[in-house]
């Protein structure tokens, strides 16, 4: 069977036709047979030229409809429509060559008729045995046995495409719906969800393919809640709207994201009042090329701005985000003129020059360093990055006349433990100092918290550890963080920047804080496998590695209790505390003259006089400092 299996297209296609060229003579013959209820010599040798012409009229016309051309595993319905015309298309050759023959003028009509009925259930039930055939010897039992969840149309589409290939052998529907119970579709059974237990068992279950896109992220968080207690893989289908061709395909089918696990259904965004900062306006963004920067950017160039302005200081980053937009621009046939830059926030004279340049509008200010540990080790260029190159990009945003500033902020700015959450509160100060000594720019702040996917987070190197066995490296088994997603915390900030009346601090619900530790072990088990404990010691191990350099336990989103609702069902504004400019101006100048000296106990005294919230999770960690001690102070 393997040596068949093996061959070439063609060689099938000769097996094939080879095939039809004995078995449509023999069909002749049992429709004879069928009709004359004898098996008589002298009938047969009436009929003989006929039956040496069903192949010869036959195979030819099968050949012009594509008959052989199907490829015998991928068969569907639809060729029975093919074989019908095809055998009509012959049987009506056969007639018209007995009525045209004069030996043949007595032959019986009913002959034709009960080949024709023959015929097509012969060519049709023998391809569809072959596929079943084919399917089965493909390798059965290497195949993954999978139980699809959702008997509707975009299941059957699933279970259609996967007996097709090599890699899946679905075994079960699961769907709860009553009239549905018992049913058999295309010769899988319709089980209810309760029985699930029972036919992973049974049929050897060792995966689930959720088959239901038109559902929403909370009515599917349900579903894998009750699923993840059975220990087999999970896999999900996109949302309707994500199916390029609206079929279901294998390759829709994809791994269960953290997102799929906090069951956000994202809100839609008041499209005209984001219009309105954006459409026909030109934009720049800072940071174009980072996480959250390069979102903004695939969103903002789809509401059509004049032009999209690009600042980033990553070569590489800069580049990859240009060929992106430039073919979302191609795609959607766009005419925003796109410019990138080259440079940093902290290059006050080139920022202005761009901005009156390009008559820059609406500013997103998302460059900033952001990991904490890594901020925490270099404190100095932390600093310059976060909280000067805000002050150089704001006194150029207004030296140049923009009207609208959005700065992206972080949950870790409240009530901070370490250097990276200081120097973004310290940034937030900035902007609303500003708000109160001039009216020309807006300045707004967007905080929130943890985004997925994000360069440094922590789901991909959870499912990077789970791939390799184990182990899962977890700082604290009680931290727990905020989530959302990177395409919903950007559109969040674009409708925040458009709410702004200046000094604004908008705050994004991030639902409910998810419990780390909680976030691996459903990561383990919907991947179909077990934590390691003393019933399952060979699962993967989950090890508790410490707090790193401040890093704190519990994440908040703001400092007081001062805030207040807004039009938007997910956006918050709060009222934080505000130091005047001039006070905020002095400590600025204080804080440029330590980080130049690289005075690093000073810059901890400034950091602390300046944002009083911050309460410094451990000493300081610069790397410089650690090694020379007080004796870089000194110089």
């Amino acid at each position: 069977m393997k040596l068949i299996l093996d061959l070439s297209r063609f060689h099938k296609q000769i097996i094939a036709a080879t095939a039809d060229l004995i078995l449509l003579p023999l069909t002749f013959c049992l429709a004879i047979i069928l009709r004359y209820d004898v098996i008589n010599k002298a009938l047969f040798l009436d009929y003989v030229w006929l039956i040496l012409a069903v192949p010869i009229v036959t195979i030819p016309i099968f050949i012009r409809l594509g008959l052989y051309r199907a490829v015998i595993r991928f068969i569907d319905q639809k060729i029975v429509y093919v074989v019908i015309l095809g055998v009509t298309l012959s049987v009506a050759t056969l007639v018209a060559l007995s009525a045209f023959a004069t030996h043949m003028a007595g032959l019986s009509r009913g002959v034709f008729g009960i080949y024709w009925i023959s015929a097509i259930t012969y060519v049709v039930a023998g391809r569809f045995l072959t596929r079943g055939f084919l399917l089965n010897s493909k390798g059965e039992q290497k195949a993954v046995r999978v139980a699809i969840y959702g008997a509707g149309k975009a299941g059957t589409q699933l279970a259609s495409a996967l007996r097709a290939g090599h890699d899946y052998l679905p075994v079960a529907y699961i769907d709860d719906m009553l009239e549905l119970k018992g049913a058999t579709m295309a010769g899988i059974k319709v089980h209810p969800s309760g029985h699930l237990p029972e036919l992973i068992n049974q049929y050897r279950i060792s995966e689930i393919l959720m088959a239901m896109p038109s559902l929403t992220k909370s009515q599917q968080k349900r579903i894998l809640d009750k699923l993840e207690s059975l220990k087999v893989k999970i896999k999900v289908t996109p949302p309707v709207e994500s199916l390029v061709s609206g079929e279901l395909r294998v390759q829709d089918v994809r791994d269960i994201e953290i997102e799929d696990l906090l069951g956000r259904d994202q809100v839609a965004p008041n499209v005209g009042l984001i219009a309105a900062r954006i459409t026909g306006k030109s934009v720049m963004v800072t940071g174009a090329g980072g996480s959250i920067g390069s979102e903004l950017c695939r969103q903002i160039i789809r509401m059509q701005p004049t032009r999209l302005i690009l600042l980033e200081m990553s070569e590489f980053a800069l580049y990859s985000i240009k060929q992106e937009l430039k073919g979302i621009k191609g795609a959607q046939a766009l005419t925003v003129e796109l410019l990138p830059f080259l440079g940093s926030v902290l290059d006050t004279e080139k920022c202005q020059r761009i901005m009156d340049a390009f008559g820059v509008e609406t500013l997103y200010h998302a460059a900033a360093y952001k990991h904490v540990p890594l901020v925490e080790h270099n404190p100095i260029e932390g600093i310059r990055n976060n909280v000067f190159g805000t002050l150089s990009i704001a006194q150029a945003a207004v030296a140049a006349g923009v009207k609208h500033f959005v700065l992206i902020s972080t949950d870790k700015a409240v009530r901070p433990t370490n250097v990276m959450g200081c120097t973004k509160r310290f940034a937030e100060l900035i902007l609303q100092a500003f708000s109160r000594t001039q009216e020309n720019t807006r300045f707004t702040m967007v905080r929130f918290g943890n985004v997925l996917g994000s360069s440094g987070s922590v789901v991909p190197l959870f499912r990077k550890q789970i791939m390799a066995g184990g182990p899962i490296t977890l700082t604290h088994p009680e931290i727990t963080r905020y989530f959302m997603t990177i395409p919903e915390a950007a559109q969040l900030v674009l409708q925040a920047g458009a709410m702004g009346e200046g000094g604004d601090v908008f705050v994004l619900d991030m639902g409910e804080p998810v419990k780390i530790v909680d976030l691996a072990e459903r990561m383990v088990h919907l991947s179909g496998l077990e934590v390691r404990s003393k019933s399952a010691p060979d699962g993967i191990e989950i090890v508790h590695v410490g707090l790193r350099p401040g890093e704190k336990l519990y994440e908040e989103l703001l400092i007081g209790d001062n805030v207040e609702g807004t039009e938007h069902p997910l956006i918050m504004r709060a009222r934080e505390t505000e130091i005047a400019w001039p006070e905020l101006r002095q400590l600025l100048d204080e804080l440029d003259g330590a980080c130049a000296r690289f005075a690093y106990a000073e810059v901890r005294a400034l950091l602390l006089r300046a944002v009083q919230e911050y309460a410094p999770q451990c000493g300081i960690e610069d790397l410089i400092w650690n090694k020379s001690g007080d004796t870089v102070d000194s110089k």
